[in-house]
């Protein structure tokens, strides 16, 4: 190919040369011609790539057609089911409730309904009227130790940092959550103004960077902590111990999202990757952990203080109840963030093949609390893949108490799934710190999307539970839910989860089998 491109190219050089000789107008060819030929040349001397080495001019086709293949099969060659982390089903049903446009749909389900994995709602003979139902319920969170408890809608927006994603990205979302009622989890991030400026209710999370409470070295300010937790907008916190996209490895944020404001607001110096530690500084062990609960609860004027952790290590959750149960000290919330989780960037590795899926996850942690004894003191709130009614429910038929949502706020917000989350080239301006995206999102406009897919997500929820007989989310049990485990066995979550006496890991002797190994392993003195 390399002597077919230099003979080609002298060739049409030469008919080229011929056609000025005819007619001089024929000089505007070498405009386009000589620079594909001098690319063509450059292709054969480079080192670098061996396909444009070989192939000089073709070659570059390969990359311009990688480049375009995710859209490509996003819009001609994947199906309505195919599409992945979500598939076109899933992305519309968003994008016509934020819209308010009807998301009903003709002629039946697409899925396969004997494929092991699928999933239904036990509908009861004794259904009652969606009118009898509370549209938007709230959920009391707040331990016997928190003096401010928060009432939270059951479908907040997960933690997303300004960073990650851009200002009007923020605003919009925040905006939303104020109209609609429901809480913005700020991510690890920090504590910016635009979580602030709409005035919708905050939850922040700190996470083991302590952006916005910090000190120069890093480490836990109790100064810069409480002059941000008072504030009226912030009404729960967060420790952050890790995130589904990417648990035990810390966040990251590229150094070309971090602009002078983000330095300024995260307490950071600006040209430089920002790479979270895996690991807190401010405690080392269980029994610490809760010294530093009692510390946020204390200066933050007596708000909610939880959790956010994957599961990772059985006995390391175990041990975190093992140290409230011997403290007395209780958070008054955790959330449970699935291994399926994914806004944040990550190496493959993790994204793939670390951190226990939200099902499992949300049954363990709501198992523990339980077999603990302390369920009633704390809260379960569930986080990943959780954009429609059903997941909502299927949670709550786990364990969970509440649901929060990232990916499904940012199709909310306009973004396609193009996939550019960590590239700072976001199309719809979400996710990107470049101006010239951003501007095309407009926070006024993508507000109301949020808080109307909110409104008719709990809706939805709500219906099936009122399908379900059930007038509250408290009512929802495990038996609530079938799934397909094999191609001719049903199993409820009831079955397959089998939930814990409660109290009956606050005994050896009376630990479930399947739990005393992680129990006996579980130390409050350490991790």
């Amino acid at each position: 190919m390399r002597k077919a491109f230099l003979i080609s190219s002298i060739t049409i050089l030469a008919i080229i040369c011929i056609l000025i000789y005819v007619d001089w107008k024929f000089c505007l060819l070498l405009f386009i011609f000589v620079p594909l030929f001098v690319m063509g040349l450059y292709d054969m001397y480079q080192s670098k790539h061996t396909i444009r080495r070989n192939f000089p001019l073709l070659g570059r086709m390969r990359y311009l057609l990688e480049e375009l293949g995710p859209e490509m099969r996003q819009y001609f060659i994947e199906t309505d089911t195919e599409g992945k982390p979500f598939d076109r089903l899933q992305r519309s049903m968003v994008y016509q409730r934020s819209k308010k446009e009807t998301s009903t749909k003709p002629f039946g389900t697409q899925l396969d309904v004997y494929n092991v994995g699928y999933e239904w709602i036990n509908h009861s003979l004794n259904a009652i009227p969606f009118s009898h139902s509370e549209e938007q319920p709230r959920v009391k969170i707040g331990s016997s130790q928190c003096t401010k408890p928060y009432l939270a809608s059951m479908f907040n927006i997960s933690a997303m940092s300004y960073g990650s994603l851009s200002k009007n990205a923020i605003l919009a979302l925040n905006a939303g959550a104020k109209q609609g009622g429901f809480y913005h989890n700020t991510g690890e991030g920090g504590l910016s103004p635009y979580h602030l400026e709409p005035g919708g209710d905050v939850v922040w999370n700190i996470g083991t960077g302590y952006f916005s409470t910090r000190t120069p070295d890093g480490k836990f300010s109790v100064e810069e902590f409480t002059k941000r937790a008072t504030l009226d907008n912030v009404k729960m916190i967060e420790i952050k111990f890790s995130q589904g996209a990417k648990p035990g490895h810390g966040g990251i944020l590229p150094k070309e999202k971090v602009t002078d404001e983000i330095a300024a607001i995260r307490l950071v110096e600006k040209g430089h990757d920002i790479i979270s530690p895996p690991k807190h500084s401010a405690f080392n062990n269980p029994l610490e952990l809760m010294d530093f609960v009692k510390l946020l609860r204390n200066h933050s004027g007596g708000k909610p203080i939880g959790i956010k952790i994957c599961i990772g290590n059985k006995s390391e959750f175990m041990a975190i109840c093992k140290a409230m149960v011997k403290t007395k000290t209780y958070l008054d919330f955790i959330t449970v963030d699935g291994g399926e989780g994914g806004t944040g960037a990550a190496p493959p590795e993790y994204s793939d093949h670390v951190g226990m899926p939200l099902r499992d996850a949300v049954a363990f942690v709501y198992d523990c609390l339980n077999g603990f004894g302390i369920k009633d003191q704390i809260k379960i709130i569930a986080s990943g893949k959780v954009i429609s009614g059903f997941d909502i429910i299927r949670c709550l038929s786990l364990g969970a108490d509440l649901c929060n949502s990232a990916r499904g706020m940012m199709f909310a917000l306009g973004c396609i799934q193009a996939l550019e989350c960590h590239a700072n080239t976001c199309p719809t301006g979400v996710a990107t710190q470049n101006p010239d995206l951003t501007k095309g999102l407009v926070p006024q406009e993508k507000s109301v999307r949020v808080a109307n897919f909110q409104h008719e997500t709990v809706k939805n929820a709500m219906e099936l539970m009122a399908s379900a007989g059930l007038k509250h989310p408290d009512d929802v049990t495990r038996d609530v839910v079938s799934t397909r485990v094999e191609r001719n066995v049903v199993e409820t979550f009831a079955q397959t989860f089998l939930e814990l006496e409660t109290g009956c890991l606050l005994n050896e002797n009376t630990v479930p089998k399947e739990f005393l190994y992680f129990w006996k392993k579980a130390n409050s003195e350490k991790f």
